[in-house]
């Protein structure tokens, strides 16, 4: 895994800091590269600190790039595209954190922590971004015509055995 890049979440947004870098996926934790066909590519990242409308700290994290993962049609590997968008607001009161949510179920509230790892939310966003069943546009083409070329269609021998028997 890469070096962490530690934040304290509630002053990079006060102070509006960002940090953005690149990283190979290589670098990046297990649990990514588990979802992945091979260790080959790259990200990049953006987070910029803020605060919200409600005077609230918070990140938005942009992560871009592409990964390989295997096609659930043809099992061959793909490039598949990673481009996610994600804002976090950070609270230090669960119940603060609890009423926000409550006003606005889509708010992706966080409790605040002394550091949190920005390479441990890229991973996050990587994660999230990958499609469950990814598959090729072209390969459906090639297997069905790989099946056709095949074996014979056994209804075929059910027509012939539907054919009235000349005398």
């Amino acid at each position: 895994m890469s070096n962490p890049i530690l934040i304290d979440p509630l002053a990079f947004g006060r102070d509006g800091q960002s940090r953005n870098g690149r990283r190979t996926i290589a670098d990046l934790d297990e649990r990514v590269l588990e979802n992945l066909a091979d260790n080959s590519g790259a990200v990049q990242f953006t987070a910029e600190g803020f605060m919200d409308g409600s005077r609230r700290p918070s990140l938005r994290l942009k992560v871009t790039g592409t990964v390989n993962v295997i096609c659930q049609r043809c099992l061959e590997p793909m490039e598949y595209p990673i481009e996610s968008e994600a804002v976090l607001t950070f609270f230090r009161d669960e119940e603060k954190l609890a009423a926000a949510v409550e006003d606005n179920e889509e708010l992706d509230a966080v409790m605040a922590e002394e550091e949190l790892d920005v390479i441990a939310l890229v991973e996050d966003e990587i994660i999230m971004g990958l499609s469950l069943s990814p598959k090729h546009d072209q390969c459906g083409d090639e297997l069905l015509e790989h099946g056709k070329a095949g074996k014979p269609n056994p209804f075929a021998v059910l027509a012939a055995l539907k054919k009235p028997k000349s005398e």
